[in-house]
């Protein structure tokens, strides 16, 4: 992976000079940020109490991006499914919250390319069954010495993907603003998802579907026998004939012992939004693999009225912590990494952040998904920063492994994983 973490940036106004030596994350409110209309929207449903039901066809554990593309999947196919999630529907303590994550075609591996396709037209069948705008296409831009854009433009040549690839001097023309070193590949199928908006489209057509839909209900344990499992929660239990584990950066914990996990690293990343110098770009989306891994992408509502942009560091060293555990603090080092790339690569920008966040990797150790089936447990960690823009695909293979309708990716198997496959991102 290269693109993708969990953002929504916590500010977007004035600079907070006191909170930022503090390492504090800036309140949007305070910061004079406009209500989030994705906020508004959740806030706007109906407040009924529902109690669990006592069966289901399938249980999915997690109402994030995956989690909810898999109720959506599940309930269009007449399954009855119940949703579960731990926290408020809509919220921003884990992988699957704020407005721009990079949607893209271009990977080293021809399975991320492959799958990429399928992808597509599964977000316009989301889009169209919930009347909502999840993708904005701009364009993709891969480059730098580590990136390999020869390299990535063979792949997407054998899989029919149009592509071009640039002189760094044509491509210093074309977009103003940003500095190139070597070869740049540029492909036209890449944009933003809109990660916030996707999970309240996705709950709400499962919702209309028929899919139960349950908020501030933790899962305790999974009681697995040889044909269903029972799911306990602290309001109860409900009996399913599968489930699908989606719960992020939980996983691990709840399926310790249940399936033969791999090891799963959950970290804190920073992102960083910086306002253009002049008036915003028509920039497309960028990872930059030169002497760190860096993306940039529009910062979407996270940038608040100033438009700015998202840039980040994938895989931000001495960053390891627990789901429950994560500061929210800052690391004043990444800060000064970026600044520091802003001010070699990306002049357009001013190399001043106005908002910062943090948020949650859950990663493998190759960077792989994991989902694959035991018994009626599906584990669905579509992770490791990348997953993002593969999310309705991700709910299909999921529901298919529930049903027996398909088999495992074989990369995304347990034993794949036990055995250290590797990838190339």
């Amino acid at each position: 992976m290269t693109d993708e973490a969990a953002s929504g940036a916590r500010a977007a106004g004035a600079r907070e000079p006191d909170a930022v030596a503090a390492g504090r994350e800036r309140d949007p409110v305070a910061a004079g940020r406009e209500l989030d209309p994705v906020a508004e929207a959740w806030a706007a449903r109906p407040s009924t109490t529902q109690d669990l039901p006592s069966r289901a066809d399938l249980v999915v554990v997690g109402g994030g991006l995956m989690g909810t593309a898999t109720a959506w999947a599940a309930a269009r196919r007449g399954l009855s499914v119940i949703l579960l999630e731990q926290f408020e529907l809509g919220h921003s303590k884990g992988s699957s919250h704020g407005s721009a994550r990079i949607l893209r075609r271009a990977y080293l591996d021809p399975l991320y390319v492959r799958l990429t396709g399928e992808a597509m037209p599964l977000w316009r069948e989301l889009e169209a069954d919930s009347g909502r705008d999840l993708l904005r296409i701009t364009g993709g831009i891969d480059h730098g010495r580590r990136r390999d854009p020869e390299g990535i433009a063979r792949v997407l040549d054998a899989a029919g993907v149009e592509h071009e690839l640039l002189d760094a001097g044509s491509a210093a023309a074309r977009w103003p603003g940003m500095v190139f070193d070597g070869p740049v590949l540029f492909h036209p199928q890449a944009g933003t998802v809109d990660a916030a908006l996707t999970v309240l489209a996705a709950t709400e057509v499962a919702e209309r579907q028929g899919a139960v839909v349950l908020a501030n209900t933790t899962v305790l344990r999974l009681d697995v026998t040889d044909d269903d499992v029972r799911v306990v929660t602290a309001a109860g239990a409900v009996r399913a004939r599968r489930v699908v584990v989606a719960a992020g950066a939980w996983a691990g914990e709840l399926l310790d012992g249940v399936v033969p996990m791999p090891r799963l690293t959950v970290s804190q990343q920073q992102v960083f939004h910086f306002p253009h110098r002049d008036e915003t770009p028509n920039w497309p989306v960028t990872v930059h693999d030169q002497d760190l891994v860096a993306y940039h992408l529009p910062g979407a509502r996270d940038a608040g009225p100033r438009g700015g942009r998202k840039v980040a560091e994938h895989m931000a060293p001495n960053a390891e912590t627990t789901a429950d555990g994560r500061s929210g603090v800052v690391d004043p080092a990444a800060r000064a990494r970026l600044v520091a790339h802003v001010q070699r690569w990306l002049p357009g920008l001013a190399p001043e952040p106005y908002a910062e966040t943090t948020c949650l990797y859950t990663s493998t150790s190759n960077e792989d998904f994991v989902l694959d089936r035991v018994g009626p447990v599906v584990a669905c960690s579509p992770c490791s920063g990348h997953g993002a823009k593969f999310a309705p695909l991700i709910g299909r293979m999921a529901v298919d492994l529930a049903t027996g309708d398909a088999a495992p990716e074989p990369r995304f198997r347990f034993r794949a994983h036990a055995q250290g496959a590797a990838t190339d991102r």
